[in-house]
């Protein structure tokens, strides 16, 4: 039998829960703060209601360098969502295997959120009916402060999304077979803060009205019509602007397309990512320099699960904010 903490207003499970999140490629060249990609690369989650106060422990990504208190990111968003619950616990213990790389555009801050606010919903017996999917995605955008990274964290595969009167909301898609993300990630990190900063308040008409047509291209060509991805991949909302920050990625990013490679910078940098295998990689001869990883991904169409055996824990991935 599963034990229960009672509070005033919340009841609390004993057990241990655990989650599992995705990272993501957001924006994926044209699709500037709308579209998402969930990747095959995952941080987990163990988290449970202790006696009184915060205790975190951190492997992998981040070993060393994150918070092991209140000022976690997964702790900051689990208090939140107990807030929104109703109640917070006297104290957490966390246990969090980071396979993420951090700071890298590969959504390891929207994996963080995810997996605070599922973990928080999860621990206490009717968080579900108190916070359903849809809520899920409202404050996990709330807390990033866009929803392109959190809704393929959550939902998995391919994601649109969208502010709608104030709420987040997505659409997720099935992306074809034959997509093969490879991401190329650098040692150094990067901050969306000053990616954002280098864009202008202001962009030419032509350059909107080239996105937004490339923006629908992408969709059909990451849904049925991979051989599109090159010129359905052109951006010049954002990418542009931002290579003076950060030279390195943009100028791989040229050479592969310079290669016939669809790619693109992953969300806001400093990590590439390409359409296309290690082995397509390795054939086009384009030098990656030293400190830079090659690796080969595959799309995740799961998202966030939750439970005791995440190769077995089910979840519908279209419930948060599909549109009807």
């Amino acid at each position: 039998m599963i034990g229960i903490y009672d509070k005033p207003m919340v009841r609390f499970l004993a057990a241990p829960v655990r989650v599992r999140v995705p990272a993501t490629s957001a924006n994926l060249g044209p699709g500037f703060d709308a579209l998402g990609l969930a990747l095959g690369l995952h941080d987990e989650v163990s988290a449970r209601i202790s006696g009184v106060g915060i205790r975190v422990t951190v492997s992998g990504e981040g070993e060393g360098e994150l918070p092991t208190d209140h000022d976690h990111l997964i702790v900051r968003c689990m208090l939140a969502t107990f807030d929104r619950l109703g109640d917070r616990p006297d104290g957490l213990e966390l246990a969090c295997h980071n396979n993420i790389p951090q700071a890298r555009g590969l959504g390891s801050s929207s994996a963080a959120i995810v997996a605070g606010i599922l973990a928080a919903r999860a621990l206490v017996p009717d968080g579900a009916r108190r916070m359903p999917d849809s809520e899920v995605l409202e404050l996990a955008s709330e807390i990033e402060g866009h929803p392109d990274n959190v809704a393929p964290c959550l939902l998995g595969g391919l994601t649109i999304a969208w502010i709608e009167d104030g709420r987040a909301r997505a659409a997720r898609l099935e992306p074809d077979a034959g997509i093969r993300p490879t991401v190329v990630i650098p040692t150094d990190q990067g901050l969306t803060a000053h990616a954002r900063a280098a864009l202008p308040a202001e962009v030419p008409h032509r350059d909107a009205a080239l996105n937004a047509g490339r923006s629908a291209l992408l969709i059909h060509a990451l849904t049925g019509a991979p051989e599109l991805l090159m010129p359905a991949t052109e951006d010049r909302l954002h990418q542009g602007y931002r290579a003076p920050a950060m030279p390195e990625t943009a100028e791989l990013v040229r050479r592969f397309r310079e290669a016939g490679m669809p790619a693109v910078v992953s969300g806001a940098g400093p990590s590439v990512l390409v359409f296309g295998t290690a082995e397509e990689i390795t054939k086009s001869e384009i030098p990656v320099t030293s400190g830079w990883r090659v690796m080969p991904l595959d799309v995740d169409a799961r998202g966030a699960v939750v439970g005791v055996d995440l190769q077995h824990a089910e979840r519908d991935p279209v419930a948060a904010g599909r549109a009807s």
